[in-house]
């Protein structure tokens, strides 16, 4: 197979947000793409997911925002509350700010609104891409000239380029780099969806709302113009097994958990007809991400934990620098060398604040002089992503620099407020 432009074909390995933004970046970039999805067909899988600027902007170049508008829920503000009382530990403004910031505006979405506005923007839009479902792949071997995809039922699909755009257990990443074992972080999550109309006064505020308490967090916000409460509920465990985000547990576990907690958060949970259970687990940064004509991307070489709330976004942004990389040259493999050494760098920096950011969140009480105790070191993550606001850091200055990762450094609260947009919300750089 000859990879001059105009007969180039890309093969993207699983149809998850990464795959179907990279398929769709490639697709308006000229390329021919197949889409191959190991399910036998795309579910209503997931719950909410908090799309900031970066990736709202990206979205829009990619011709599926307008389409995805209507089903979003725009957020107030983002504010910490204590998770027993429910005391406003700090509120950032966000609906009126982010947009004259950051050029986009900070939205959260249902994961299938997302997934099915993709699939239009893909199936839908009269691109040369084809998605074909029950297509698992199990491996992948090429030549200077071509890759190709091995199917589980025996088929060979070739191309001039392979992402494997398949999660965490990507199939792609073991053959690459080995399969690697993850580590626990001692997190597990819990993760409902309610219809506000069930939850009567105790609905959670119009705002990305971090509960804090000893030992575990809540996030809460809105999904689906408003209609829909969404709630993810962190806690500590010793041990656990397995990755799976789709494993159910119990209501009375779940209320267990937070018992005692503010009505918003134990009303959301009484009132979910399902509760999921998320082991939260963390892998190293890779140093490698290609091989010859083969990428990875997304959650298959960086998968986040959700403190930082960046995961689908980093594989958005994944997928415009991919296809930017891929412009005006036919030396694939140099490419992707390219789009390797452009991202890796961002997105071990997010990786490292996300254990950090929710560590802090989990492991100790409140000082009783300090409402932000242990806390504050929220914040820092928090506005070196972009979350900057007010310059009042009040007792938050007493909070000493803590180290994140190899060669970074936890910036203090103060230096953090006078950050805008260092590490997140400003644009990916191609």
């Amino acid at each position: 197979m000859q990879t001059g432009r105009n007969n180039r074909h890309a093969l993207v390995v699983g149809a998850g947000i990464g795959g179907l933004a990279t398929a769709l970046a490639l697709g308006r970039a000229g390329w021919r793409v197949t889409v191959l999805e190991r399910a036998a067909a795309i579910g209503d899988i997931g719950a909410g997911i908090q799309l900031s600027p970066n990736g709202v902007r990206v979205l829009s170049c990619l011709g599926v925002l307008e389409g995805l508008l209507p089903t979003t829920f725009r957020p107030e503000a983002v504010e910490m509350r204590l998770g027993r009382s429910g005391r406003q530990v700090f509120r950032i403004e966000l609906a009126e700010t982010a947009e004259g910031r950051w050029g986009a505006p900070y939205l959260h979405v249902h994961r299938a609104d997302l997934i099915d506005a993709l699939l239009t923007g893909t199936v839908g839009s009269g691109l040369d891409i084809t998605l074909h479902t029950g297509s698992a792949v199990k491996s992948y071997e090429q030549s200077p000239e071509e890759v190709t995809a091995l199917l589980d039922s025996g088929r060979r699909v070739s191309g001039s380029l392979l992402v494997g755009a398949d999660g965490i257990h990507s199939v792609i990443r073991s053959q690459m780099l080995g399969a690697g074992e993850p580590r626990f972080t001692g997190h597990v999550a819990w993760r409902v969806t309610v219809p506000v109309e069930r939850l009567g006064r105790d609905v959670p505020p119009p705002t990305a709302c971090l509960w804090v308490g000893d030992r575990r967090h809540a996030i809460t916000y809105r999904l689906r113009g408003g209609a829909l409460a969404n709630l993810v509920a962190v806690v500590e465990r010793d041990e656990w097994r397995g990755e799976s985000w789709t494993e159910r547990g119990t209501r009375q576990d779940a209320l267990a958990d937070f018992g005692g907690w503010h009505p918003t958060v134990t009303t959301t949970l009484r009132e979910a007809d399902a509760h999921y259970r998320w082991a939260l687990f963390d892998r190293e940064p890779l140093e490698t991400w290609t091989d010859g004509r083969v990428a990875l991307l997304g959650d298959a070489c960086h998968p986040m934990l959700p403190y930082l709330a960046q995961g689908a976004t980093m594989a958005i942004e994944d997928a415009q620098v991919l296809a930017r990389q891929l412009e005006g040259t036919d030396d694939v493999p140099r490419a992707l060398l390219s789009y390797s050494a452009t991202r890796r760098p961002r997105t071990a920096r997010v990786q490292a604040g996300s254990p950090q950011t929710g560590s802090g969140s989990t492991r100790e009480a409140p000082s009783p002089t300090c409402p932000c105790g242990s806390w504050g070191n929220l914040l820092p993550a928090c506005t070196t992503a972009g979350w900057t606001g007010s310059t009042d850091t009040g007792c938050l200055d007493r909070l000493l620099p803590r180290p994140i990762g190899k060669g970074l450094r936890r910036q203090s609260p103060a230096e953090a407020f006078r950050t805008v947009g260092t590490t997140g919300f400003e644009p990916a750089t191609p």
